[in-house]
């Protein structure tokens, strides 16, 4: 993208921050309350987030384009290989990185590993903070300042730790303005009003999965992956995909439900007029399929 001179004057700071963490510790609800709008799908599922999603703050004096990653896992395919080395690359290059860890669970390996690879320089984001009682959060701050960061270096306790929830609001102007403040100086990477870089085929698709997994329950949410094939405005024609054939009635539903119900969410939250066609295939074990994935894009 091109940045003109008039984008950069003194005073003026602007960067990348990647939101990184084990899965399950919100960082997809926290990037949305950061930003101030969703750009990020949301699920009480982990593993929601599956490729890195960019969303953009813009206030007076910084701009701040925040990186959505997926959580770091134990893989147990070549999906989850791929899902965690994203996560790993977008660490490259950022000015900043926010480890996410929740508050009401005690710190655990995940947390540990997400710390481990992010450089020392980084803020500990202690999410979930409505969860838990006064008394207990004094412990669980201690525990994520000491985490260690990469190398395993670093004195015990050092880390700079916010807490907050994403939920309530709590904490995040706070959050938001210390960010700001460490940031380099620098030009506005997006103009006035942009919130995100996902184009409207990649966030129609991510809005459909959003709504498949709100309806299957837990049957089957990392067998999912949606895609758009075909976008003749207003027509929009989106395929969810399946591993196997016992699958796919799931996510139907009995008489059309489920899909009906995801089309009546989706179609709220696009553009008035939008005709959005839905269609369930079986792409078999494409989590375990080098070419299904590059296909679809992870």
């Amino acid at each position: 993208m091109a940045l003109g001179s008039d984008d950069l004057w003194p005073g003026f700071r602007s960067g990348f921050v990647a939101v990184i963490g084990r899965t399950g510790v919100g960082k997809s609800t926290l990037v949305n309350a950061l930003v101030g709008a969703k750009v990020s799908i949301t699920s009480s599922r982990p593993n929601t987030t599956r490729l890195p999603v960019q969303g953009v703050l813009t206030r007076r004096s910084f701009q701040v384009v925040f990186v959505d990653t997926p959580g770091f896992h134990k893989p147990r395919n070549i999906f989850g290989e791929r899902q965690n080395a994203s996560a790993t690359s977008s660490l490259d290059a950022v000015d900043l990185v926010l480890v996410v860890v929740d508050a009401s669970k005690v710190i655990g390996p995940g947390d540990r590993f997400a710390a481990a690879s992010a450089p020392r320089s980084s803020y500990v984001v202690v999410n979930k903070i409505d969860r838990i009682t006064r008394r207990q959060l004094l412990p669980r701050l201690a525990a994520a300042g000491a985490l260690r960061f990469e190398g395993g270096t670093g004195d015990s306790g050092s880390a700079e730790c916010f807490p907050i929830s994403s939920i309530t609001g709590k904490g995040i102007d706070e959050l938001v303005q210390a960010i700001g403040a460490r940031l380099p100086e620098g030009p506005k990477y997006y103009p006035d009003g942009i919130l995100s870089d996902s184009s409207e085929i990649f966030w129609t698709a991510e809005l459909v999965r959003e709504q498949v997994l709100s309806h299957v329950g837990d049957e089957l949410p990392h067998s999912v992956a949606c895609r758009v094939v075909e976008w003749e405005w207003p027509l929009i024609r989106c395929e969810i995909l399946v591993e196997r054939s016992s699958q796919k009635p799931i996510v139907i539903g009995a008489g059309g439900r489920n899909l009906k119900a995801v089309g009546v969410a989706v179609r709220k939250q696009l553009p008035p007029g939008a005709y959005l066609e839905l269609v369930v295939k079986v792409e078999k074990n494409w989590q375990r399929r080098e070419d299904s994935l590059s296909r679809l894009g992870y």
